[in-house]
Formats: structure tokens, sequence, C-alpha cells
């Protein structure tokens, strides 16, 4: 058999009368565009990450784009985050005419390496955007004091952390912004692209309203400033609204799956994920480290077993940000890490009979190697 990596269809059936009685909402409303249900997920996941606004929009790329437009960062700003991270974090960058500067990550947990930020600040820089990669936040005690003593903007890209924690602090709830990604594989996922914004700013939630509907507030006739078709669907928001009110359960059956992965695991020479200290962990990926992993990968897929790799590519050695100047050896760690890592299956409903699967065939791979 094929393993899959990430599955909806057994969630779907748990669920389908739920998700289908919000689809019929939407279409018996009267209403399909920008109506009760967009309203009404915004306030509810503000409310759930404790801050003033959320402003949905189309996909968790134009989240980061749009906050970064209201938040004030153009042409001629630097960013700086990481090269370990989806590309469309840095695309979003990109388009808005900013500069990304990539510091290096930590070889344990892959987040952002605090100690390397301060000294890529320069004149030009404008906003810090760590990323809550794989499940768990960075540590942004340390990015908040440096942002406010180098009058920075600080963002959030949250797009693989929804519900994660870090001293009893929810990813998002930190920073002037925060972006979020609703795509089917996340830990709060839509039926279909979708995104969000979170913030406590009532100009940059007033700037962001404008900017995902052509720029237009008072009238759909007046462009108040140029802005994009960027509005959240009305039938996602409402499927998130029921699924956002079964986000903890879902985190929940996610660490369980971690928790039987280190079980299984433990003994191995694979380096298991790192959760880093005071913070929660919701799993979005289950990412496992060996320095032989294309061996492995290769013999799993003997036993039928495709996994994936998040990411085998940096996004500072991709042809497209060439002219940025990178050079290979440049991030270290990070260069590593995209050699050495892969991802095992994850997603809250997952078959433990699947999980068994593939650590019965990791194990007598790795005894064989």
């Amino acid at each position: 058999m094929v393993t899959l990596v990430w599955d909806y269809l057994r969630e779907y059936e748990a669920e389908r009368d739920d998700i289908l009685e919000a689809v019929d909402r939407v279409f018996s409303s009267g209403r399909l565009v920008m109506g009760d249900s967009v309203a009404g997920f915004e306030q509810e996941f503000a409310a759930y990450h404790g801050t003033s606004h959320a402003i949905g929009v189309d996909n968790g790329t134009n989240a980061i784009k749009l906050a970064l437009q209201a938040l004030g960062v153009g042409p001629g700003d630097e960013v700086i985050t990481v090269s370990n991270t989806a590309a469309p974090t840095v695309v979003a960058i990109d388009a808005v005419g900013a500069t990304p500067v990539f510091v290096d990550i930590d070889p344990d947990t892959y987040l952002m390496d605090l100690s390397q930020v301060e000294a890529a600040v320069t004149e030009r820089t404008r906003c810090l955007l760590p990323v809550h990669l794989y499940g768990q936040c960075v540590d942004l005690d340390t990015l908040t004091e440096l942002a406010d003593r180098h009058h920075l903007v600080l963002m959030e890209d949250c797009a693989q952390a929804h519900g994660a924690r870090h001293r009893g602090r929810v990813a998002g709830s930190v920073g002037e912004a925060a972006a979020f990604s609703f795509y089917p594989t996340k830990v709060l996922g839509a039926y279909g692209d979708g995104g969000a914004v979170v913030t406590d700013d009532d100009e940059v939630a007033a700037n962001l309203r404008r900017l995902r509907y052509y720029g237009m507030e008072k009238s759909y006739y007046v462009v108040e400033t140029p802005g994009h078709n960027s509005r959240l669907d009305e039938v996602q928001a409402e499927i998130l609204r029921r699924k956002l009110a079964r986000l903890d359960d879902y985190v929940a059956a996610r660490q369980r799956v971690a928790a039987r992965y280190a079980e299984a695991l433990a003994g191995t020479d694979l380096a298991l994920p790192t959760t880093v200290a005071d913070g929660s962990h919701v799993y979005y990926l289950y990412v496992v480290r060996h320095p032989r992993r294309d061996d492995i990968l290769a013999r799993l897929r003997e036993y039928g077993i495709h996994l994936n790799v998040s990411y085998p590519w940096p996004v500072h050695t991709m042809s497209g940000f060439a002219g940025l100047g990178y050079r290979p050896g440049s991030l270290p760690h990070t260069e590593r890490a995209a050699d050495e890592i892969f991802s095992l299956p994850m997603y809250p409903s997952l078959p433990v009979e699947v999980q068994d699967e593939v650590v019965d065939a990791l194990r007598e791979v790795l005894v064989a190697l």
C-alpha cells in the first residue's frame, strides 16, 4: 500500500453532517460574500487568540502579504526571517517589495536562532518575522525586547502553529500582527484555501479590511487606497467556525499520535522532535532526523511507504531567490537540516494501524542500515 502522509476523509466522515450543514447554512442565507459567517468567524477567531481583531483573507500567503502592507512594510525595507520555512513566507515579503534577510535556525528545534537576530539588524530593517514552525512557537520575549529597542515591527507567521502556546500565550497574540493559513492540511484547516490576520491595532485592522477589498471601505465604488480582492470565502468561514470549536480536540489528537511515535521510536538513532522550554507542541508535522535520510526514504518506498520532507530546499538556495546573494554554507544549520529531516504521517484521524505500519517498517530499515 501507499501510506498517506495526510488524509482528511476519515475526519470528514465523522464531521460530515456538520460540514454539510455549514454549507447549506451559507447557501440558504441569501449572502454568499462577506456575510454573517465571515463576520462570525472573525469574532470567534479573535476571541480565541485574545486579540481585538481578526481579518479573514483568501489564503495564508496573502495573510502575510497584506499584514506587512498594513504594517507599513514595503520597498526598501528589510524583513528578518528564516530560510527553513515554506516558500510563501518569503514570497509574501518579496511581493510587498521588501528584502528578506535570513538568520540560521536552532539545530534542535529548527526555529529561528534568536542569538543571530540582532547582528542582522541594519538601518533598513523594518520588521522581524519569526516562523512558528512545525507546530511550536519561537520564544518571542527576546524578539519583543529587540524590536522595541530598535523600533521594529514584530509580526508572527502562525501558519503551522494554530493553538500552540509558549509561556501561556497562544501563537499570534504577541506581535503587532500575526498571519494564519487555513490550507486543508493545517491544524485548523478549511475545505479549500483561507487565511486570517489577528491584531490588537485598530489602524492595522482597518488597513487590512481595506486592502482585502480592493482598497474600499465606505462604498463599493470608492477606492480609498489601492488594494486587492483577497476576501475569505463565506462557505470556508462557516466551516472554520465549526472546526474552530474543535481546535483543541484536534491538537490533543495530534499530541496523542506524537506520543505514540515517541514511545515506539525511543531507542532508535532517529532524532525525534524537541519541544521548546515552557511551550506546547501541536505537531502540525512530526519531523524526525537522520544523517542517512535519503537511504531511509528509499528503503521505505520498497514497503510502499512514501514520506515527505519539509523542507528539502531552503528558500535561500532556490533559483527564484538567487539574487539575494546567499551562497552554500551561509546558513549551515538550515542546510544540514534540509539534508537530514523528514516527516512521519501526522493528522488527528491517523489510523493506529497505519501508524504502526510506518513505525514497524521504519524500525526495520534503521536496523538494516
